[in-house]
């Protein structure tokens, strides 16, 4: 900003030396346009206090509003009969000023310095001469009127787009904190979701390790098996426990006990959106292996999602789930035909926090609408349990 104000306060000063310069060789050349027998060295006098007072005219508007007395006091000193009226030394400075009085005025500065422009304009009609001829008057006045409307019309123009700005950063802003709510809200889902996977091994551990002091004596074979489990169920908590401490320490951003849904509960899945009125055709390929059970809920999660995102936001009556178990990664593809509701029907979070969802085991979400079919494509890297 301060910066803009010394850049500013140089282009001023520069504009008003220009303008004295061209003002004193008009009066010193002199240009077809000086009109009257009056002195070179007063007019040049007021040429040059006129174009100082100007040199303000952005950073002290209202010291460069009182540029316009310099012609009156200076006739009122040494009489108007010694000063020329010259229209680069005095029209064009005045024109200057006008602008800015209409481009750059804040407040009551805009509307004092357009009065006093046309009382000053008004006041030489009067009392000068030269200027009562109709053609001068036609001129003069035009050239100001014009000089301010455009003033005025620069000026509106960048309030407008400094509107627009300041609404579209708003937007921006709004559409960016509820995008933050929402990836905040899915990701307390996720964790209370694997609280109760990483709660339901932990039971598990509990039955196992009671069952395996039982019979350690009688059946050591079976403790064994036992402390087996309890390794391999001990080890899957701890993996899903650290997801959850690494989403919740994110900066940029738990119900009941029992196991979440899984791939095999998919055709049940299935079935709730045939009753809904959506037949889907399901096909899972490959050799399934078994799957950590957070990797498993969000498979079955970015489909329940992606149906969910079908029956809302498409008129489609049938939709494709492709599950495919491939060397290291397990693909899903969720994709319908049918039209899009239109514009009316309120966007969700759905991708969104299925993107969330997904990045957590470093898979990956895209979308295609080629041939115009809405696909879903979901890549997960495969752990093994």
């Amino acid at each position: 900003m301060e910066r803009q104000r010394r850049r500013q306060w140089v282009v001023d000063i520069c504009v008003a030396v220009l303008l004295a310069g061209v003002g004193l060789l008009e009066i010193w050349a002199p240009f077809e346009s000086v009109m009257g027998e009056g002195s070179r060295t007063v007019s040049s006098v007021g040429v040059v206090l006129f174009a100082a007072f100007l040199s303000q005219r952005r950073a002290r508007p209202w010291v460069a509003l009182t540029g316009v007395l310099v012609w009156p006091a200076l006739g009122a000193a040494v009489g108007a009969e010694h000063m020329h009226l010259l229209f680069f030394g005095q029209l064009v400075p005045l024109l200057v000023l006008t602008f800015t009085i209409a481009r750059h005025g804040q407040g009551s500065y805009r509307w004092v310095g357009t009065a006093a422009v046309v009382g000053f304009i008004t006041f030489a009609d009067l009392f000068v001469p030269l200027l009562a001829e109709p053609s001068e008057l036609i001129f003069h006045w035009s050239a100001l009127t014009l000089v301010w409307l455009t003033g005025h019309g620069l000026r509106v123009s960048a309030d407008r787009a400094a509107a627009e700005a300041v609404r579209a950063h708003l937007a921006e802003t709004t559409s960016r904190e509820a995008a933050l709510r929402a990836i905040s809200d899915e990701r307390a889902r996720i964790a209370r979701e694997l609280h109760d996977i990483v709660a339901h091994s932990v039971g598990v551990i509990v039955v196992q390790a009671g069952a395996a002091e039982q019979v350690v004596e009688e059946d050591p074979e079976f403790a064994r098996r036992a402390l087996a489990t309890i390794r391999s169920t001990g080890s899957g908590a701890l993996v899903e426990m650290r997801r959850v401490v690494t989403m919740l320490r994110d900066p940029d951003l738990g119900h009941d006990l029992a196991p979440q849904p899984g791939i095999a509960a998919l055709p049940d899945l299935v079935s709730s959106a045939r009753d809904a009125g959506l037949h889907v055709d399901l096909e899972v390929t490959g050799e399934r292996p078994p799957l950590p059970a957070g990797l498993d809920l969000t498979a079955y999660r970015v489909v329940q999602e992606a149906l969910t995102n079908v029956r809302r936001h498409s008129e489609a009556t049938r939709a494709q789930v492709a599950m495919a178990f491939l060397p290291g990664a397990l693909e899903i593809e969720v994709s319908d035909a049918g039209p899009s509701r239109g514009s009316d029907d309120t966007p969700g979070h759905g991708l969104l926090g299925m993107r969330e969802r997904v990045a957590l085991f470093g898979g990956q979400v895209e979308t295609d609408t080629t041939g115009g079919v809405f696909t879903v494509r979901a890549v997960l890297p495969l752990e093994r349990a």
